[in-house]
């Protein structure tokens, strides 16, 4: 019969044999599976990123108070990244994508550059404030969701007498994994084309005779919030509601009926006042921007009251249910499109 104390020397030995194997294989750039198994294949997502509420009235001092602090010349894009306390010195709001709100001050101009990434923009506040891309040059108000594709040269102006602010959303993030940034600037641009020319060809629900595709991402350059928050009322009216979104609506490629990039997908949804959704969960992380009204949202067991420009954050996989308390209309984006395309893209809904 073995005794305890052999049985415990012996276990020693082998904790030691393995620590000395672990260390020998390490030399070899190798590592045991078995010890790491658990965090590389999880039961289901664990993400790093944290539900996270940005108040509007306190970003918006902060980002007065850079304007007055440097030029857009010296910061080139004058944005406050919007990090998740989750993902801390990444420069990240979620796991695959970056946010900020950018300003530019009366008077400003943001110079030509182009990046792999792609970006999306929703226009806060401001007057007479536009975006050119590729040398279409379009005047963006309220509401309004903006497109700057991969690789397109884009540049902003403000001309009118108040700040301009918008926000941002990139997938840096994704790029950045397949190390397949690029970037240019100062650069020869691309001649001047008539303002708001993709609208005219695309922006009606009619397609030019042989219209051909040219990108992954839609050509349409802006997606007017008036025709959007129309076509929200109408639905609402028509009904039914969905449990979960209210009513909702993706922004879609005119050519494909996709989404409006391959890495980024947006949204925009209206909560009718008293609208208590159901809950329900997604693989994609979701960011959100209230276009209108105010009300409370639930994420992962984190409770944020929301109010117009707000900005919240819910995680992969976090549970989310959404309060109306007046009438609310609320964008968002997240990096559907692709996990869709990869077959991962996963969304449940719980039994209220």
């Amino acid at each position: 019969m073995t005794s305890p104390t052999s049985t415990r020397t012996s276990s020693a030995r082998d904790s030691e044999a393995r620590e000395i194997f672990y260390e020998e294989i390490a030399k070899q750039n190798l590592a045991p599976l078995w010890q790491r198994i658990a965090g590389l294949v999880s039961r289901s997502p664990q993400p790093a990123a944290q539900p996270v509420l940005w108040k509007y009235p306190a970003v918006r001092a902060a980002l007065l108070e850079a304007g007055a602090l440097l030029s857009a010349e010296e910061a080139e894009r004058r944005v406050l990244i919007l990090e998740n306390p989750g993902l801390r010195g990444r420069s990240q709001i979620t796991g695959s994508l970056f946010a900020g709100l950018q300003l530019l001050m009366p008077g400003e101009q943001a110079d030509a550059h182009r990046h792999v990434a792609s970006a999306l923009r929703l226009f806060l506040e401001g007057s007479k404030a536009y975006t050119t891309v590729n040398g279409e040059k379009t005047m963006m108000e309220r509401g309004d969701f903006v497109l700057t594709p991969s690789w397109t040269w884009h540049e902003h102006g403000n001309d009118g007498p108040d700040p301009a602010i918008w926000l941002d959303g990139l997938d840096v993030p994704i790029v950045n994994f397949f190390d397949a940034s690029f970037s240019e600037g100062g650069g020869a641009t691309p001649a001047a084309k008539p303002a708001h020319d993709s609208e005219a060809r695309y922006g009606g629900g009619l397609l030019p005779e042989n219209a051909e595709r040219s990108s992954l991402s839609s050509p349409l350059l802006n997606y007017r919030y008036g025709r959007a928050r129309e076509s929200l009322a109408t639905m609402q009216r028509n009904g039914p509601l969905d449990a979960c979104h209210g009513v909702k609506l993706r922004y879609a490629n005119p050519l494909t009926g996709g989404a409006v990039m391959p890495t980024i997908g947006a949204a925009i949804q209206l909560l009718p006042a008293g609208f208590d959704s159901a809950p329900c969960h997604s693989t994609d992380a979701t960011i959100f921007a209230v276009v209108e009204g105010h009300g409370s949202s639930e994420i992962g067991g984190a409770k944020f009251e929301w109010a117009e420009n707000d900005i919240f954050v819910a995680p992969s996989w976090a549970v989310r249910r959404h309060h109306a308390s007046t009438e609310a209309v609320i964008f968002s984006f997240s990096d559907r499109p692709a996990q869709e395309k990869l077959g991962l893209w996963r969304e449940e809904r719980k039994p209220v």
